[in-house]
């Protein structure tokens, strides 16, 4: 099968002449083509395919949420799209974020009207036709305390909300989907949030914003999608001496070195983007989370929204996420210096960020109650303004001296406008063969309306299971599931994990996990919590180490 057509070909039916000159690389056509399979053998595959000196149309650098787009994006319009990534897909800043594909309220308070239309609308496109299967409406809770909020604080919260609901509205977005703002009593704010402070409580105000079951999902199934519509999508290959056509490519798995040339080179390597275009100047900005188990704040099904003390646009979140655990964050700090692989929370945000949640909650938590902890690199433009907070979301797609096209800026959720201005961007600067942009009616894999999709039996309850599959599978891989069942067994991969050993040597067979840190950190997030990591890690790296020597050993036979 494949994913749903555009409106022109299938993934693979581009028969374009490509850059000017030389030999060019056409897609590959191994015994993955035209599958979403990612694994060692088909990366393998692909170098080799690729071979030296290869000409293609556009080769991307960065394997985050916006390069997976990139990718996405070029290779559904019919060019021939190299992705290279030194490390592992979603490595940097996309596995860092607090889970939310979010309207852009906070913008909206701070009177950057075009960013928060703008992430409405690309909220809206995830929700409804590219990933709808990785997202869910989570209410976010106001409480109603009286020393929680200033005088006329409650008043303009809910001008807020409903202006948020106003963007929904522009955006098309149907309130069967987001929920309408309302209030609602003492009880019910207990009901959603357990751990609320009581004293006091006259109820609250909820809205209601889009939640990933996890942000790394998001990007392999970007990736994903992007092979299967003919994109080389390689991991652990480093790009050095990168000008506006041309790189050398370093396989760091073998030390083995080719050089691609390319009618375009993008760079979307977020906070990195300086060190392969040297007149990129960013100002990174931190963002910190705590992790507690759910219990502690009675396993609450909405998040639990706190204003920070003196700011009107500023909200600290207690966020239900999976594995039975809640994000806290975040923080907005100034973080200059060397750009770490990953950065570390400081004591100042942990406090910060258990002092403002505290003062909405019955029992205070301390620090014996932080499970996990984990900051993210914002790739902030530097505007020379003076709080990154006060620095704009807003992207920007630019061209270097060298001829790279560089994108920057921006978030997650609008992943998907960024990648579209990266490639026109391309097609009108290099005059690249290209059809026009259709990625906001491409269905991801996974999604009910990609052709690989099986939908669940009629009459399953939500939050129940279908036949042998656990819920939780469903909702971090949806209309695959039924994929994954075939990988392995449902059994968990340890005690108290409700990830299970199929979902571990998927990873590897289809998800392009090439080590065991690939599959704990980045496709199940079980690395979050270190004491979940030591548990589950024995199991796991037995399984990646018997599902490679498996399939290389399908490879040979072959």
């Amino acid at each position: 099968m494949t994913p749903t057509e555009g409106p022109h070909t299938g993934p693979h039916s581009s028969s374009h002449a490509g850059p000017s000159s030389g030999s060019h690389a056409g897609p590959y056509t191994g015994p993955h083509a035209g599958t979403s399979r990612l694994n060692a053998v088909r990366r393998a595959a692909e170098l080799e395919a690729l071979g030296d000196d290869a000409r293609i149309d556009l080769l991307v650098i960065g394997g985050g949420v916006t390069g997976a787009g990139v990718a996405l994006d070029a290779a559904s319009r019919g060019l021939r799209t190299v992705l290279v990534e030194a490390r592992d897909l979603a490595f940097g800043t996309s596995r860092w974020s607090s889970k939310l594909v979010h309207g852009g309220l906070r913008y909206l308070a701070s009177g950057r009207i075009k960013v928060a239309r703008e992430s409405a609308v690309e909220r809206g496109v995830l929700m409804t036709r590219t990933a709808p299967h990785l997202i869910r409406a989570l209410p976010q809770l106001v409480p109603l305390l009286p020393d929680l909020l200033r005088p006329g604080q409650a008043a303009l919260i809910r001008t807020g909300f409903h202006a948020g609901d106003a963007l929904r509205l522009t955006a098309g977005t149907p309130g069967a989907l987001l929920p309408r703002v309302r209030r609602i009593d003492a009880d019910r704010t207990r009901r959603l949030v357990p751990g609320v402070r009581t004293d006091g409580l006259r109820g609250a105000l909820v809205a209601h914003d889009g939640q990933l079951v996890d942000d790394a999902r998001l990007v392999v199934a970007l990736a994903r999608t992007a092979a299967q519509y003919g994109a080389s999508v390689l991991t652990r290959v480093r790009a050095e001496q990168v000008t506006g056509t041309s790189a050398r490519l370093v396989d760091t798995l073998t030390g083995r070195e080719l050089t691609v040339r390319a009618g375009a080179v993008v760079n979307a390597t977020g906070v990195w983007a300086g060190e392969v275009d040297t007149s990129i100047r960013l100002r990174p900005s931190r963002g910190t989370h705590l992790l507690v188990d759910a219990k502690a704040l009675g396993n609450p099904t909405a998040a639990l929204t706190v204003p920070v003390p003196g700011s009107t646009s500023r909200f600290v979140f207690a966020l239900p996420q999976q594995l039975g655990r809640v994000a806290i964050g975040l923080t907005d700090e100034d973080a200059p210096g060397p750009i770490p692989d990953e950065p570390q929370p400081t004591e100042a945000e942990c406090s910060f960020l258990l002092d403002t949640v505290n003062a909405a909650l019955a029992t205070a938590l301390t620090r014996a109650d932080v499970i996990g902890a984990y900051a993210g690199l914002r790739p902030l433009i530097d505007t020379g303004d003076g709080s990154t907070a006060d620095i704009s979301r807003e992207h920007a797609v630019l061209e270097s001296p060298s001829g790279v096209i560089t994108v920057v800026g921006g978030k997650l959720t609008t992943y998907r406008r960024m990648a579209e201005d990266a490639v026109d961007t391309a097609v009108r600067l290099r005059g690249l063969p290209a059809r026009a942009c259709w990625t906001a009616r491409l269905p991801l894999v996974g999604a009910p309306g990609h052709g690989d999709s099986r939908p669940l039996p009629a009459g399953v309850p939500e939050g129940g299971t279908a036949g042998r599959v656990p819920a939780s599978l469903l909702a971090r891989h949806g209309g695959a599931a039924h994929e994954v069942l075939a990988a392995g067994e449902l059994t968990p991969i340890a005690e108290g994990l409700d990830v299970t050993r199929a979902e571990i040597a998927y990873a590897v067979s289809h998800e392009g996990a090439l080590d065991a840190a690939d599959v704990l950190d980045r496709r199940t997030r079980i690395g979050l919590v270190a004491e979940d990591a030591e548990r589950a890690r024995k199991a796991v790296e037995e399984i990646v180490e018997g599902t490679v020597e498996e399939r290389a050993g399908r490879r040979q036979d072959g």
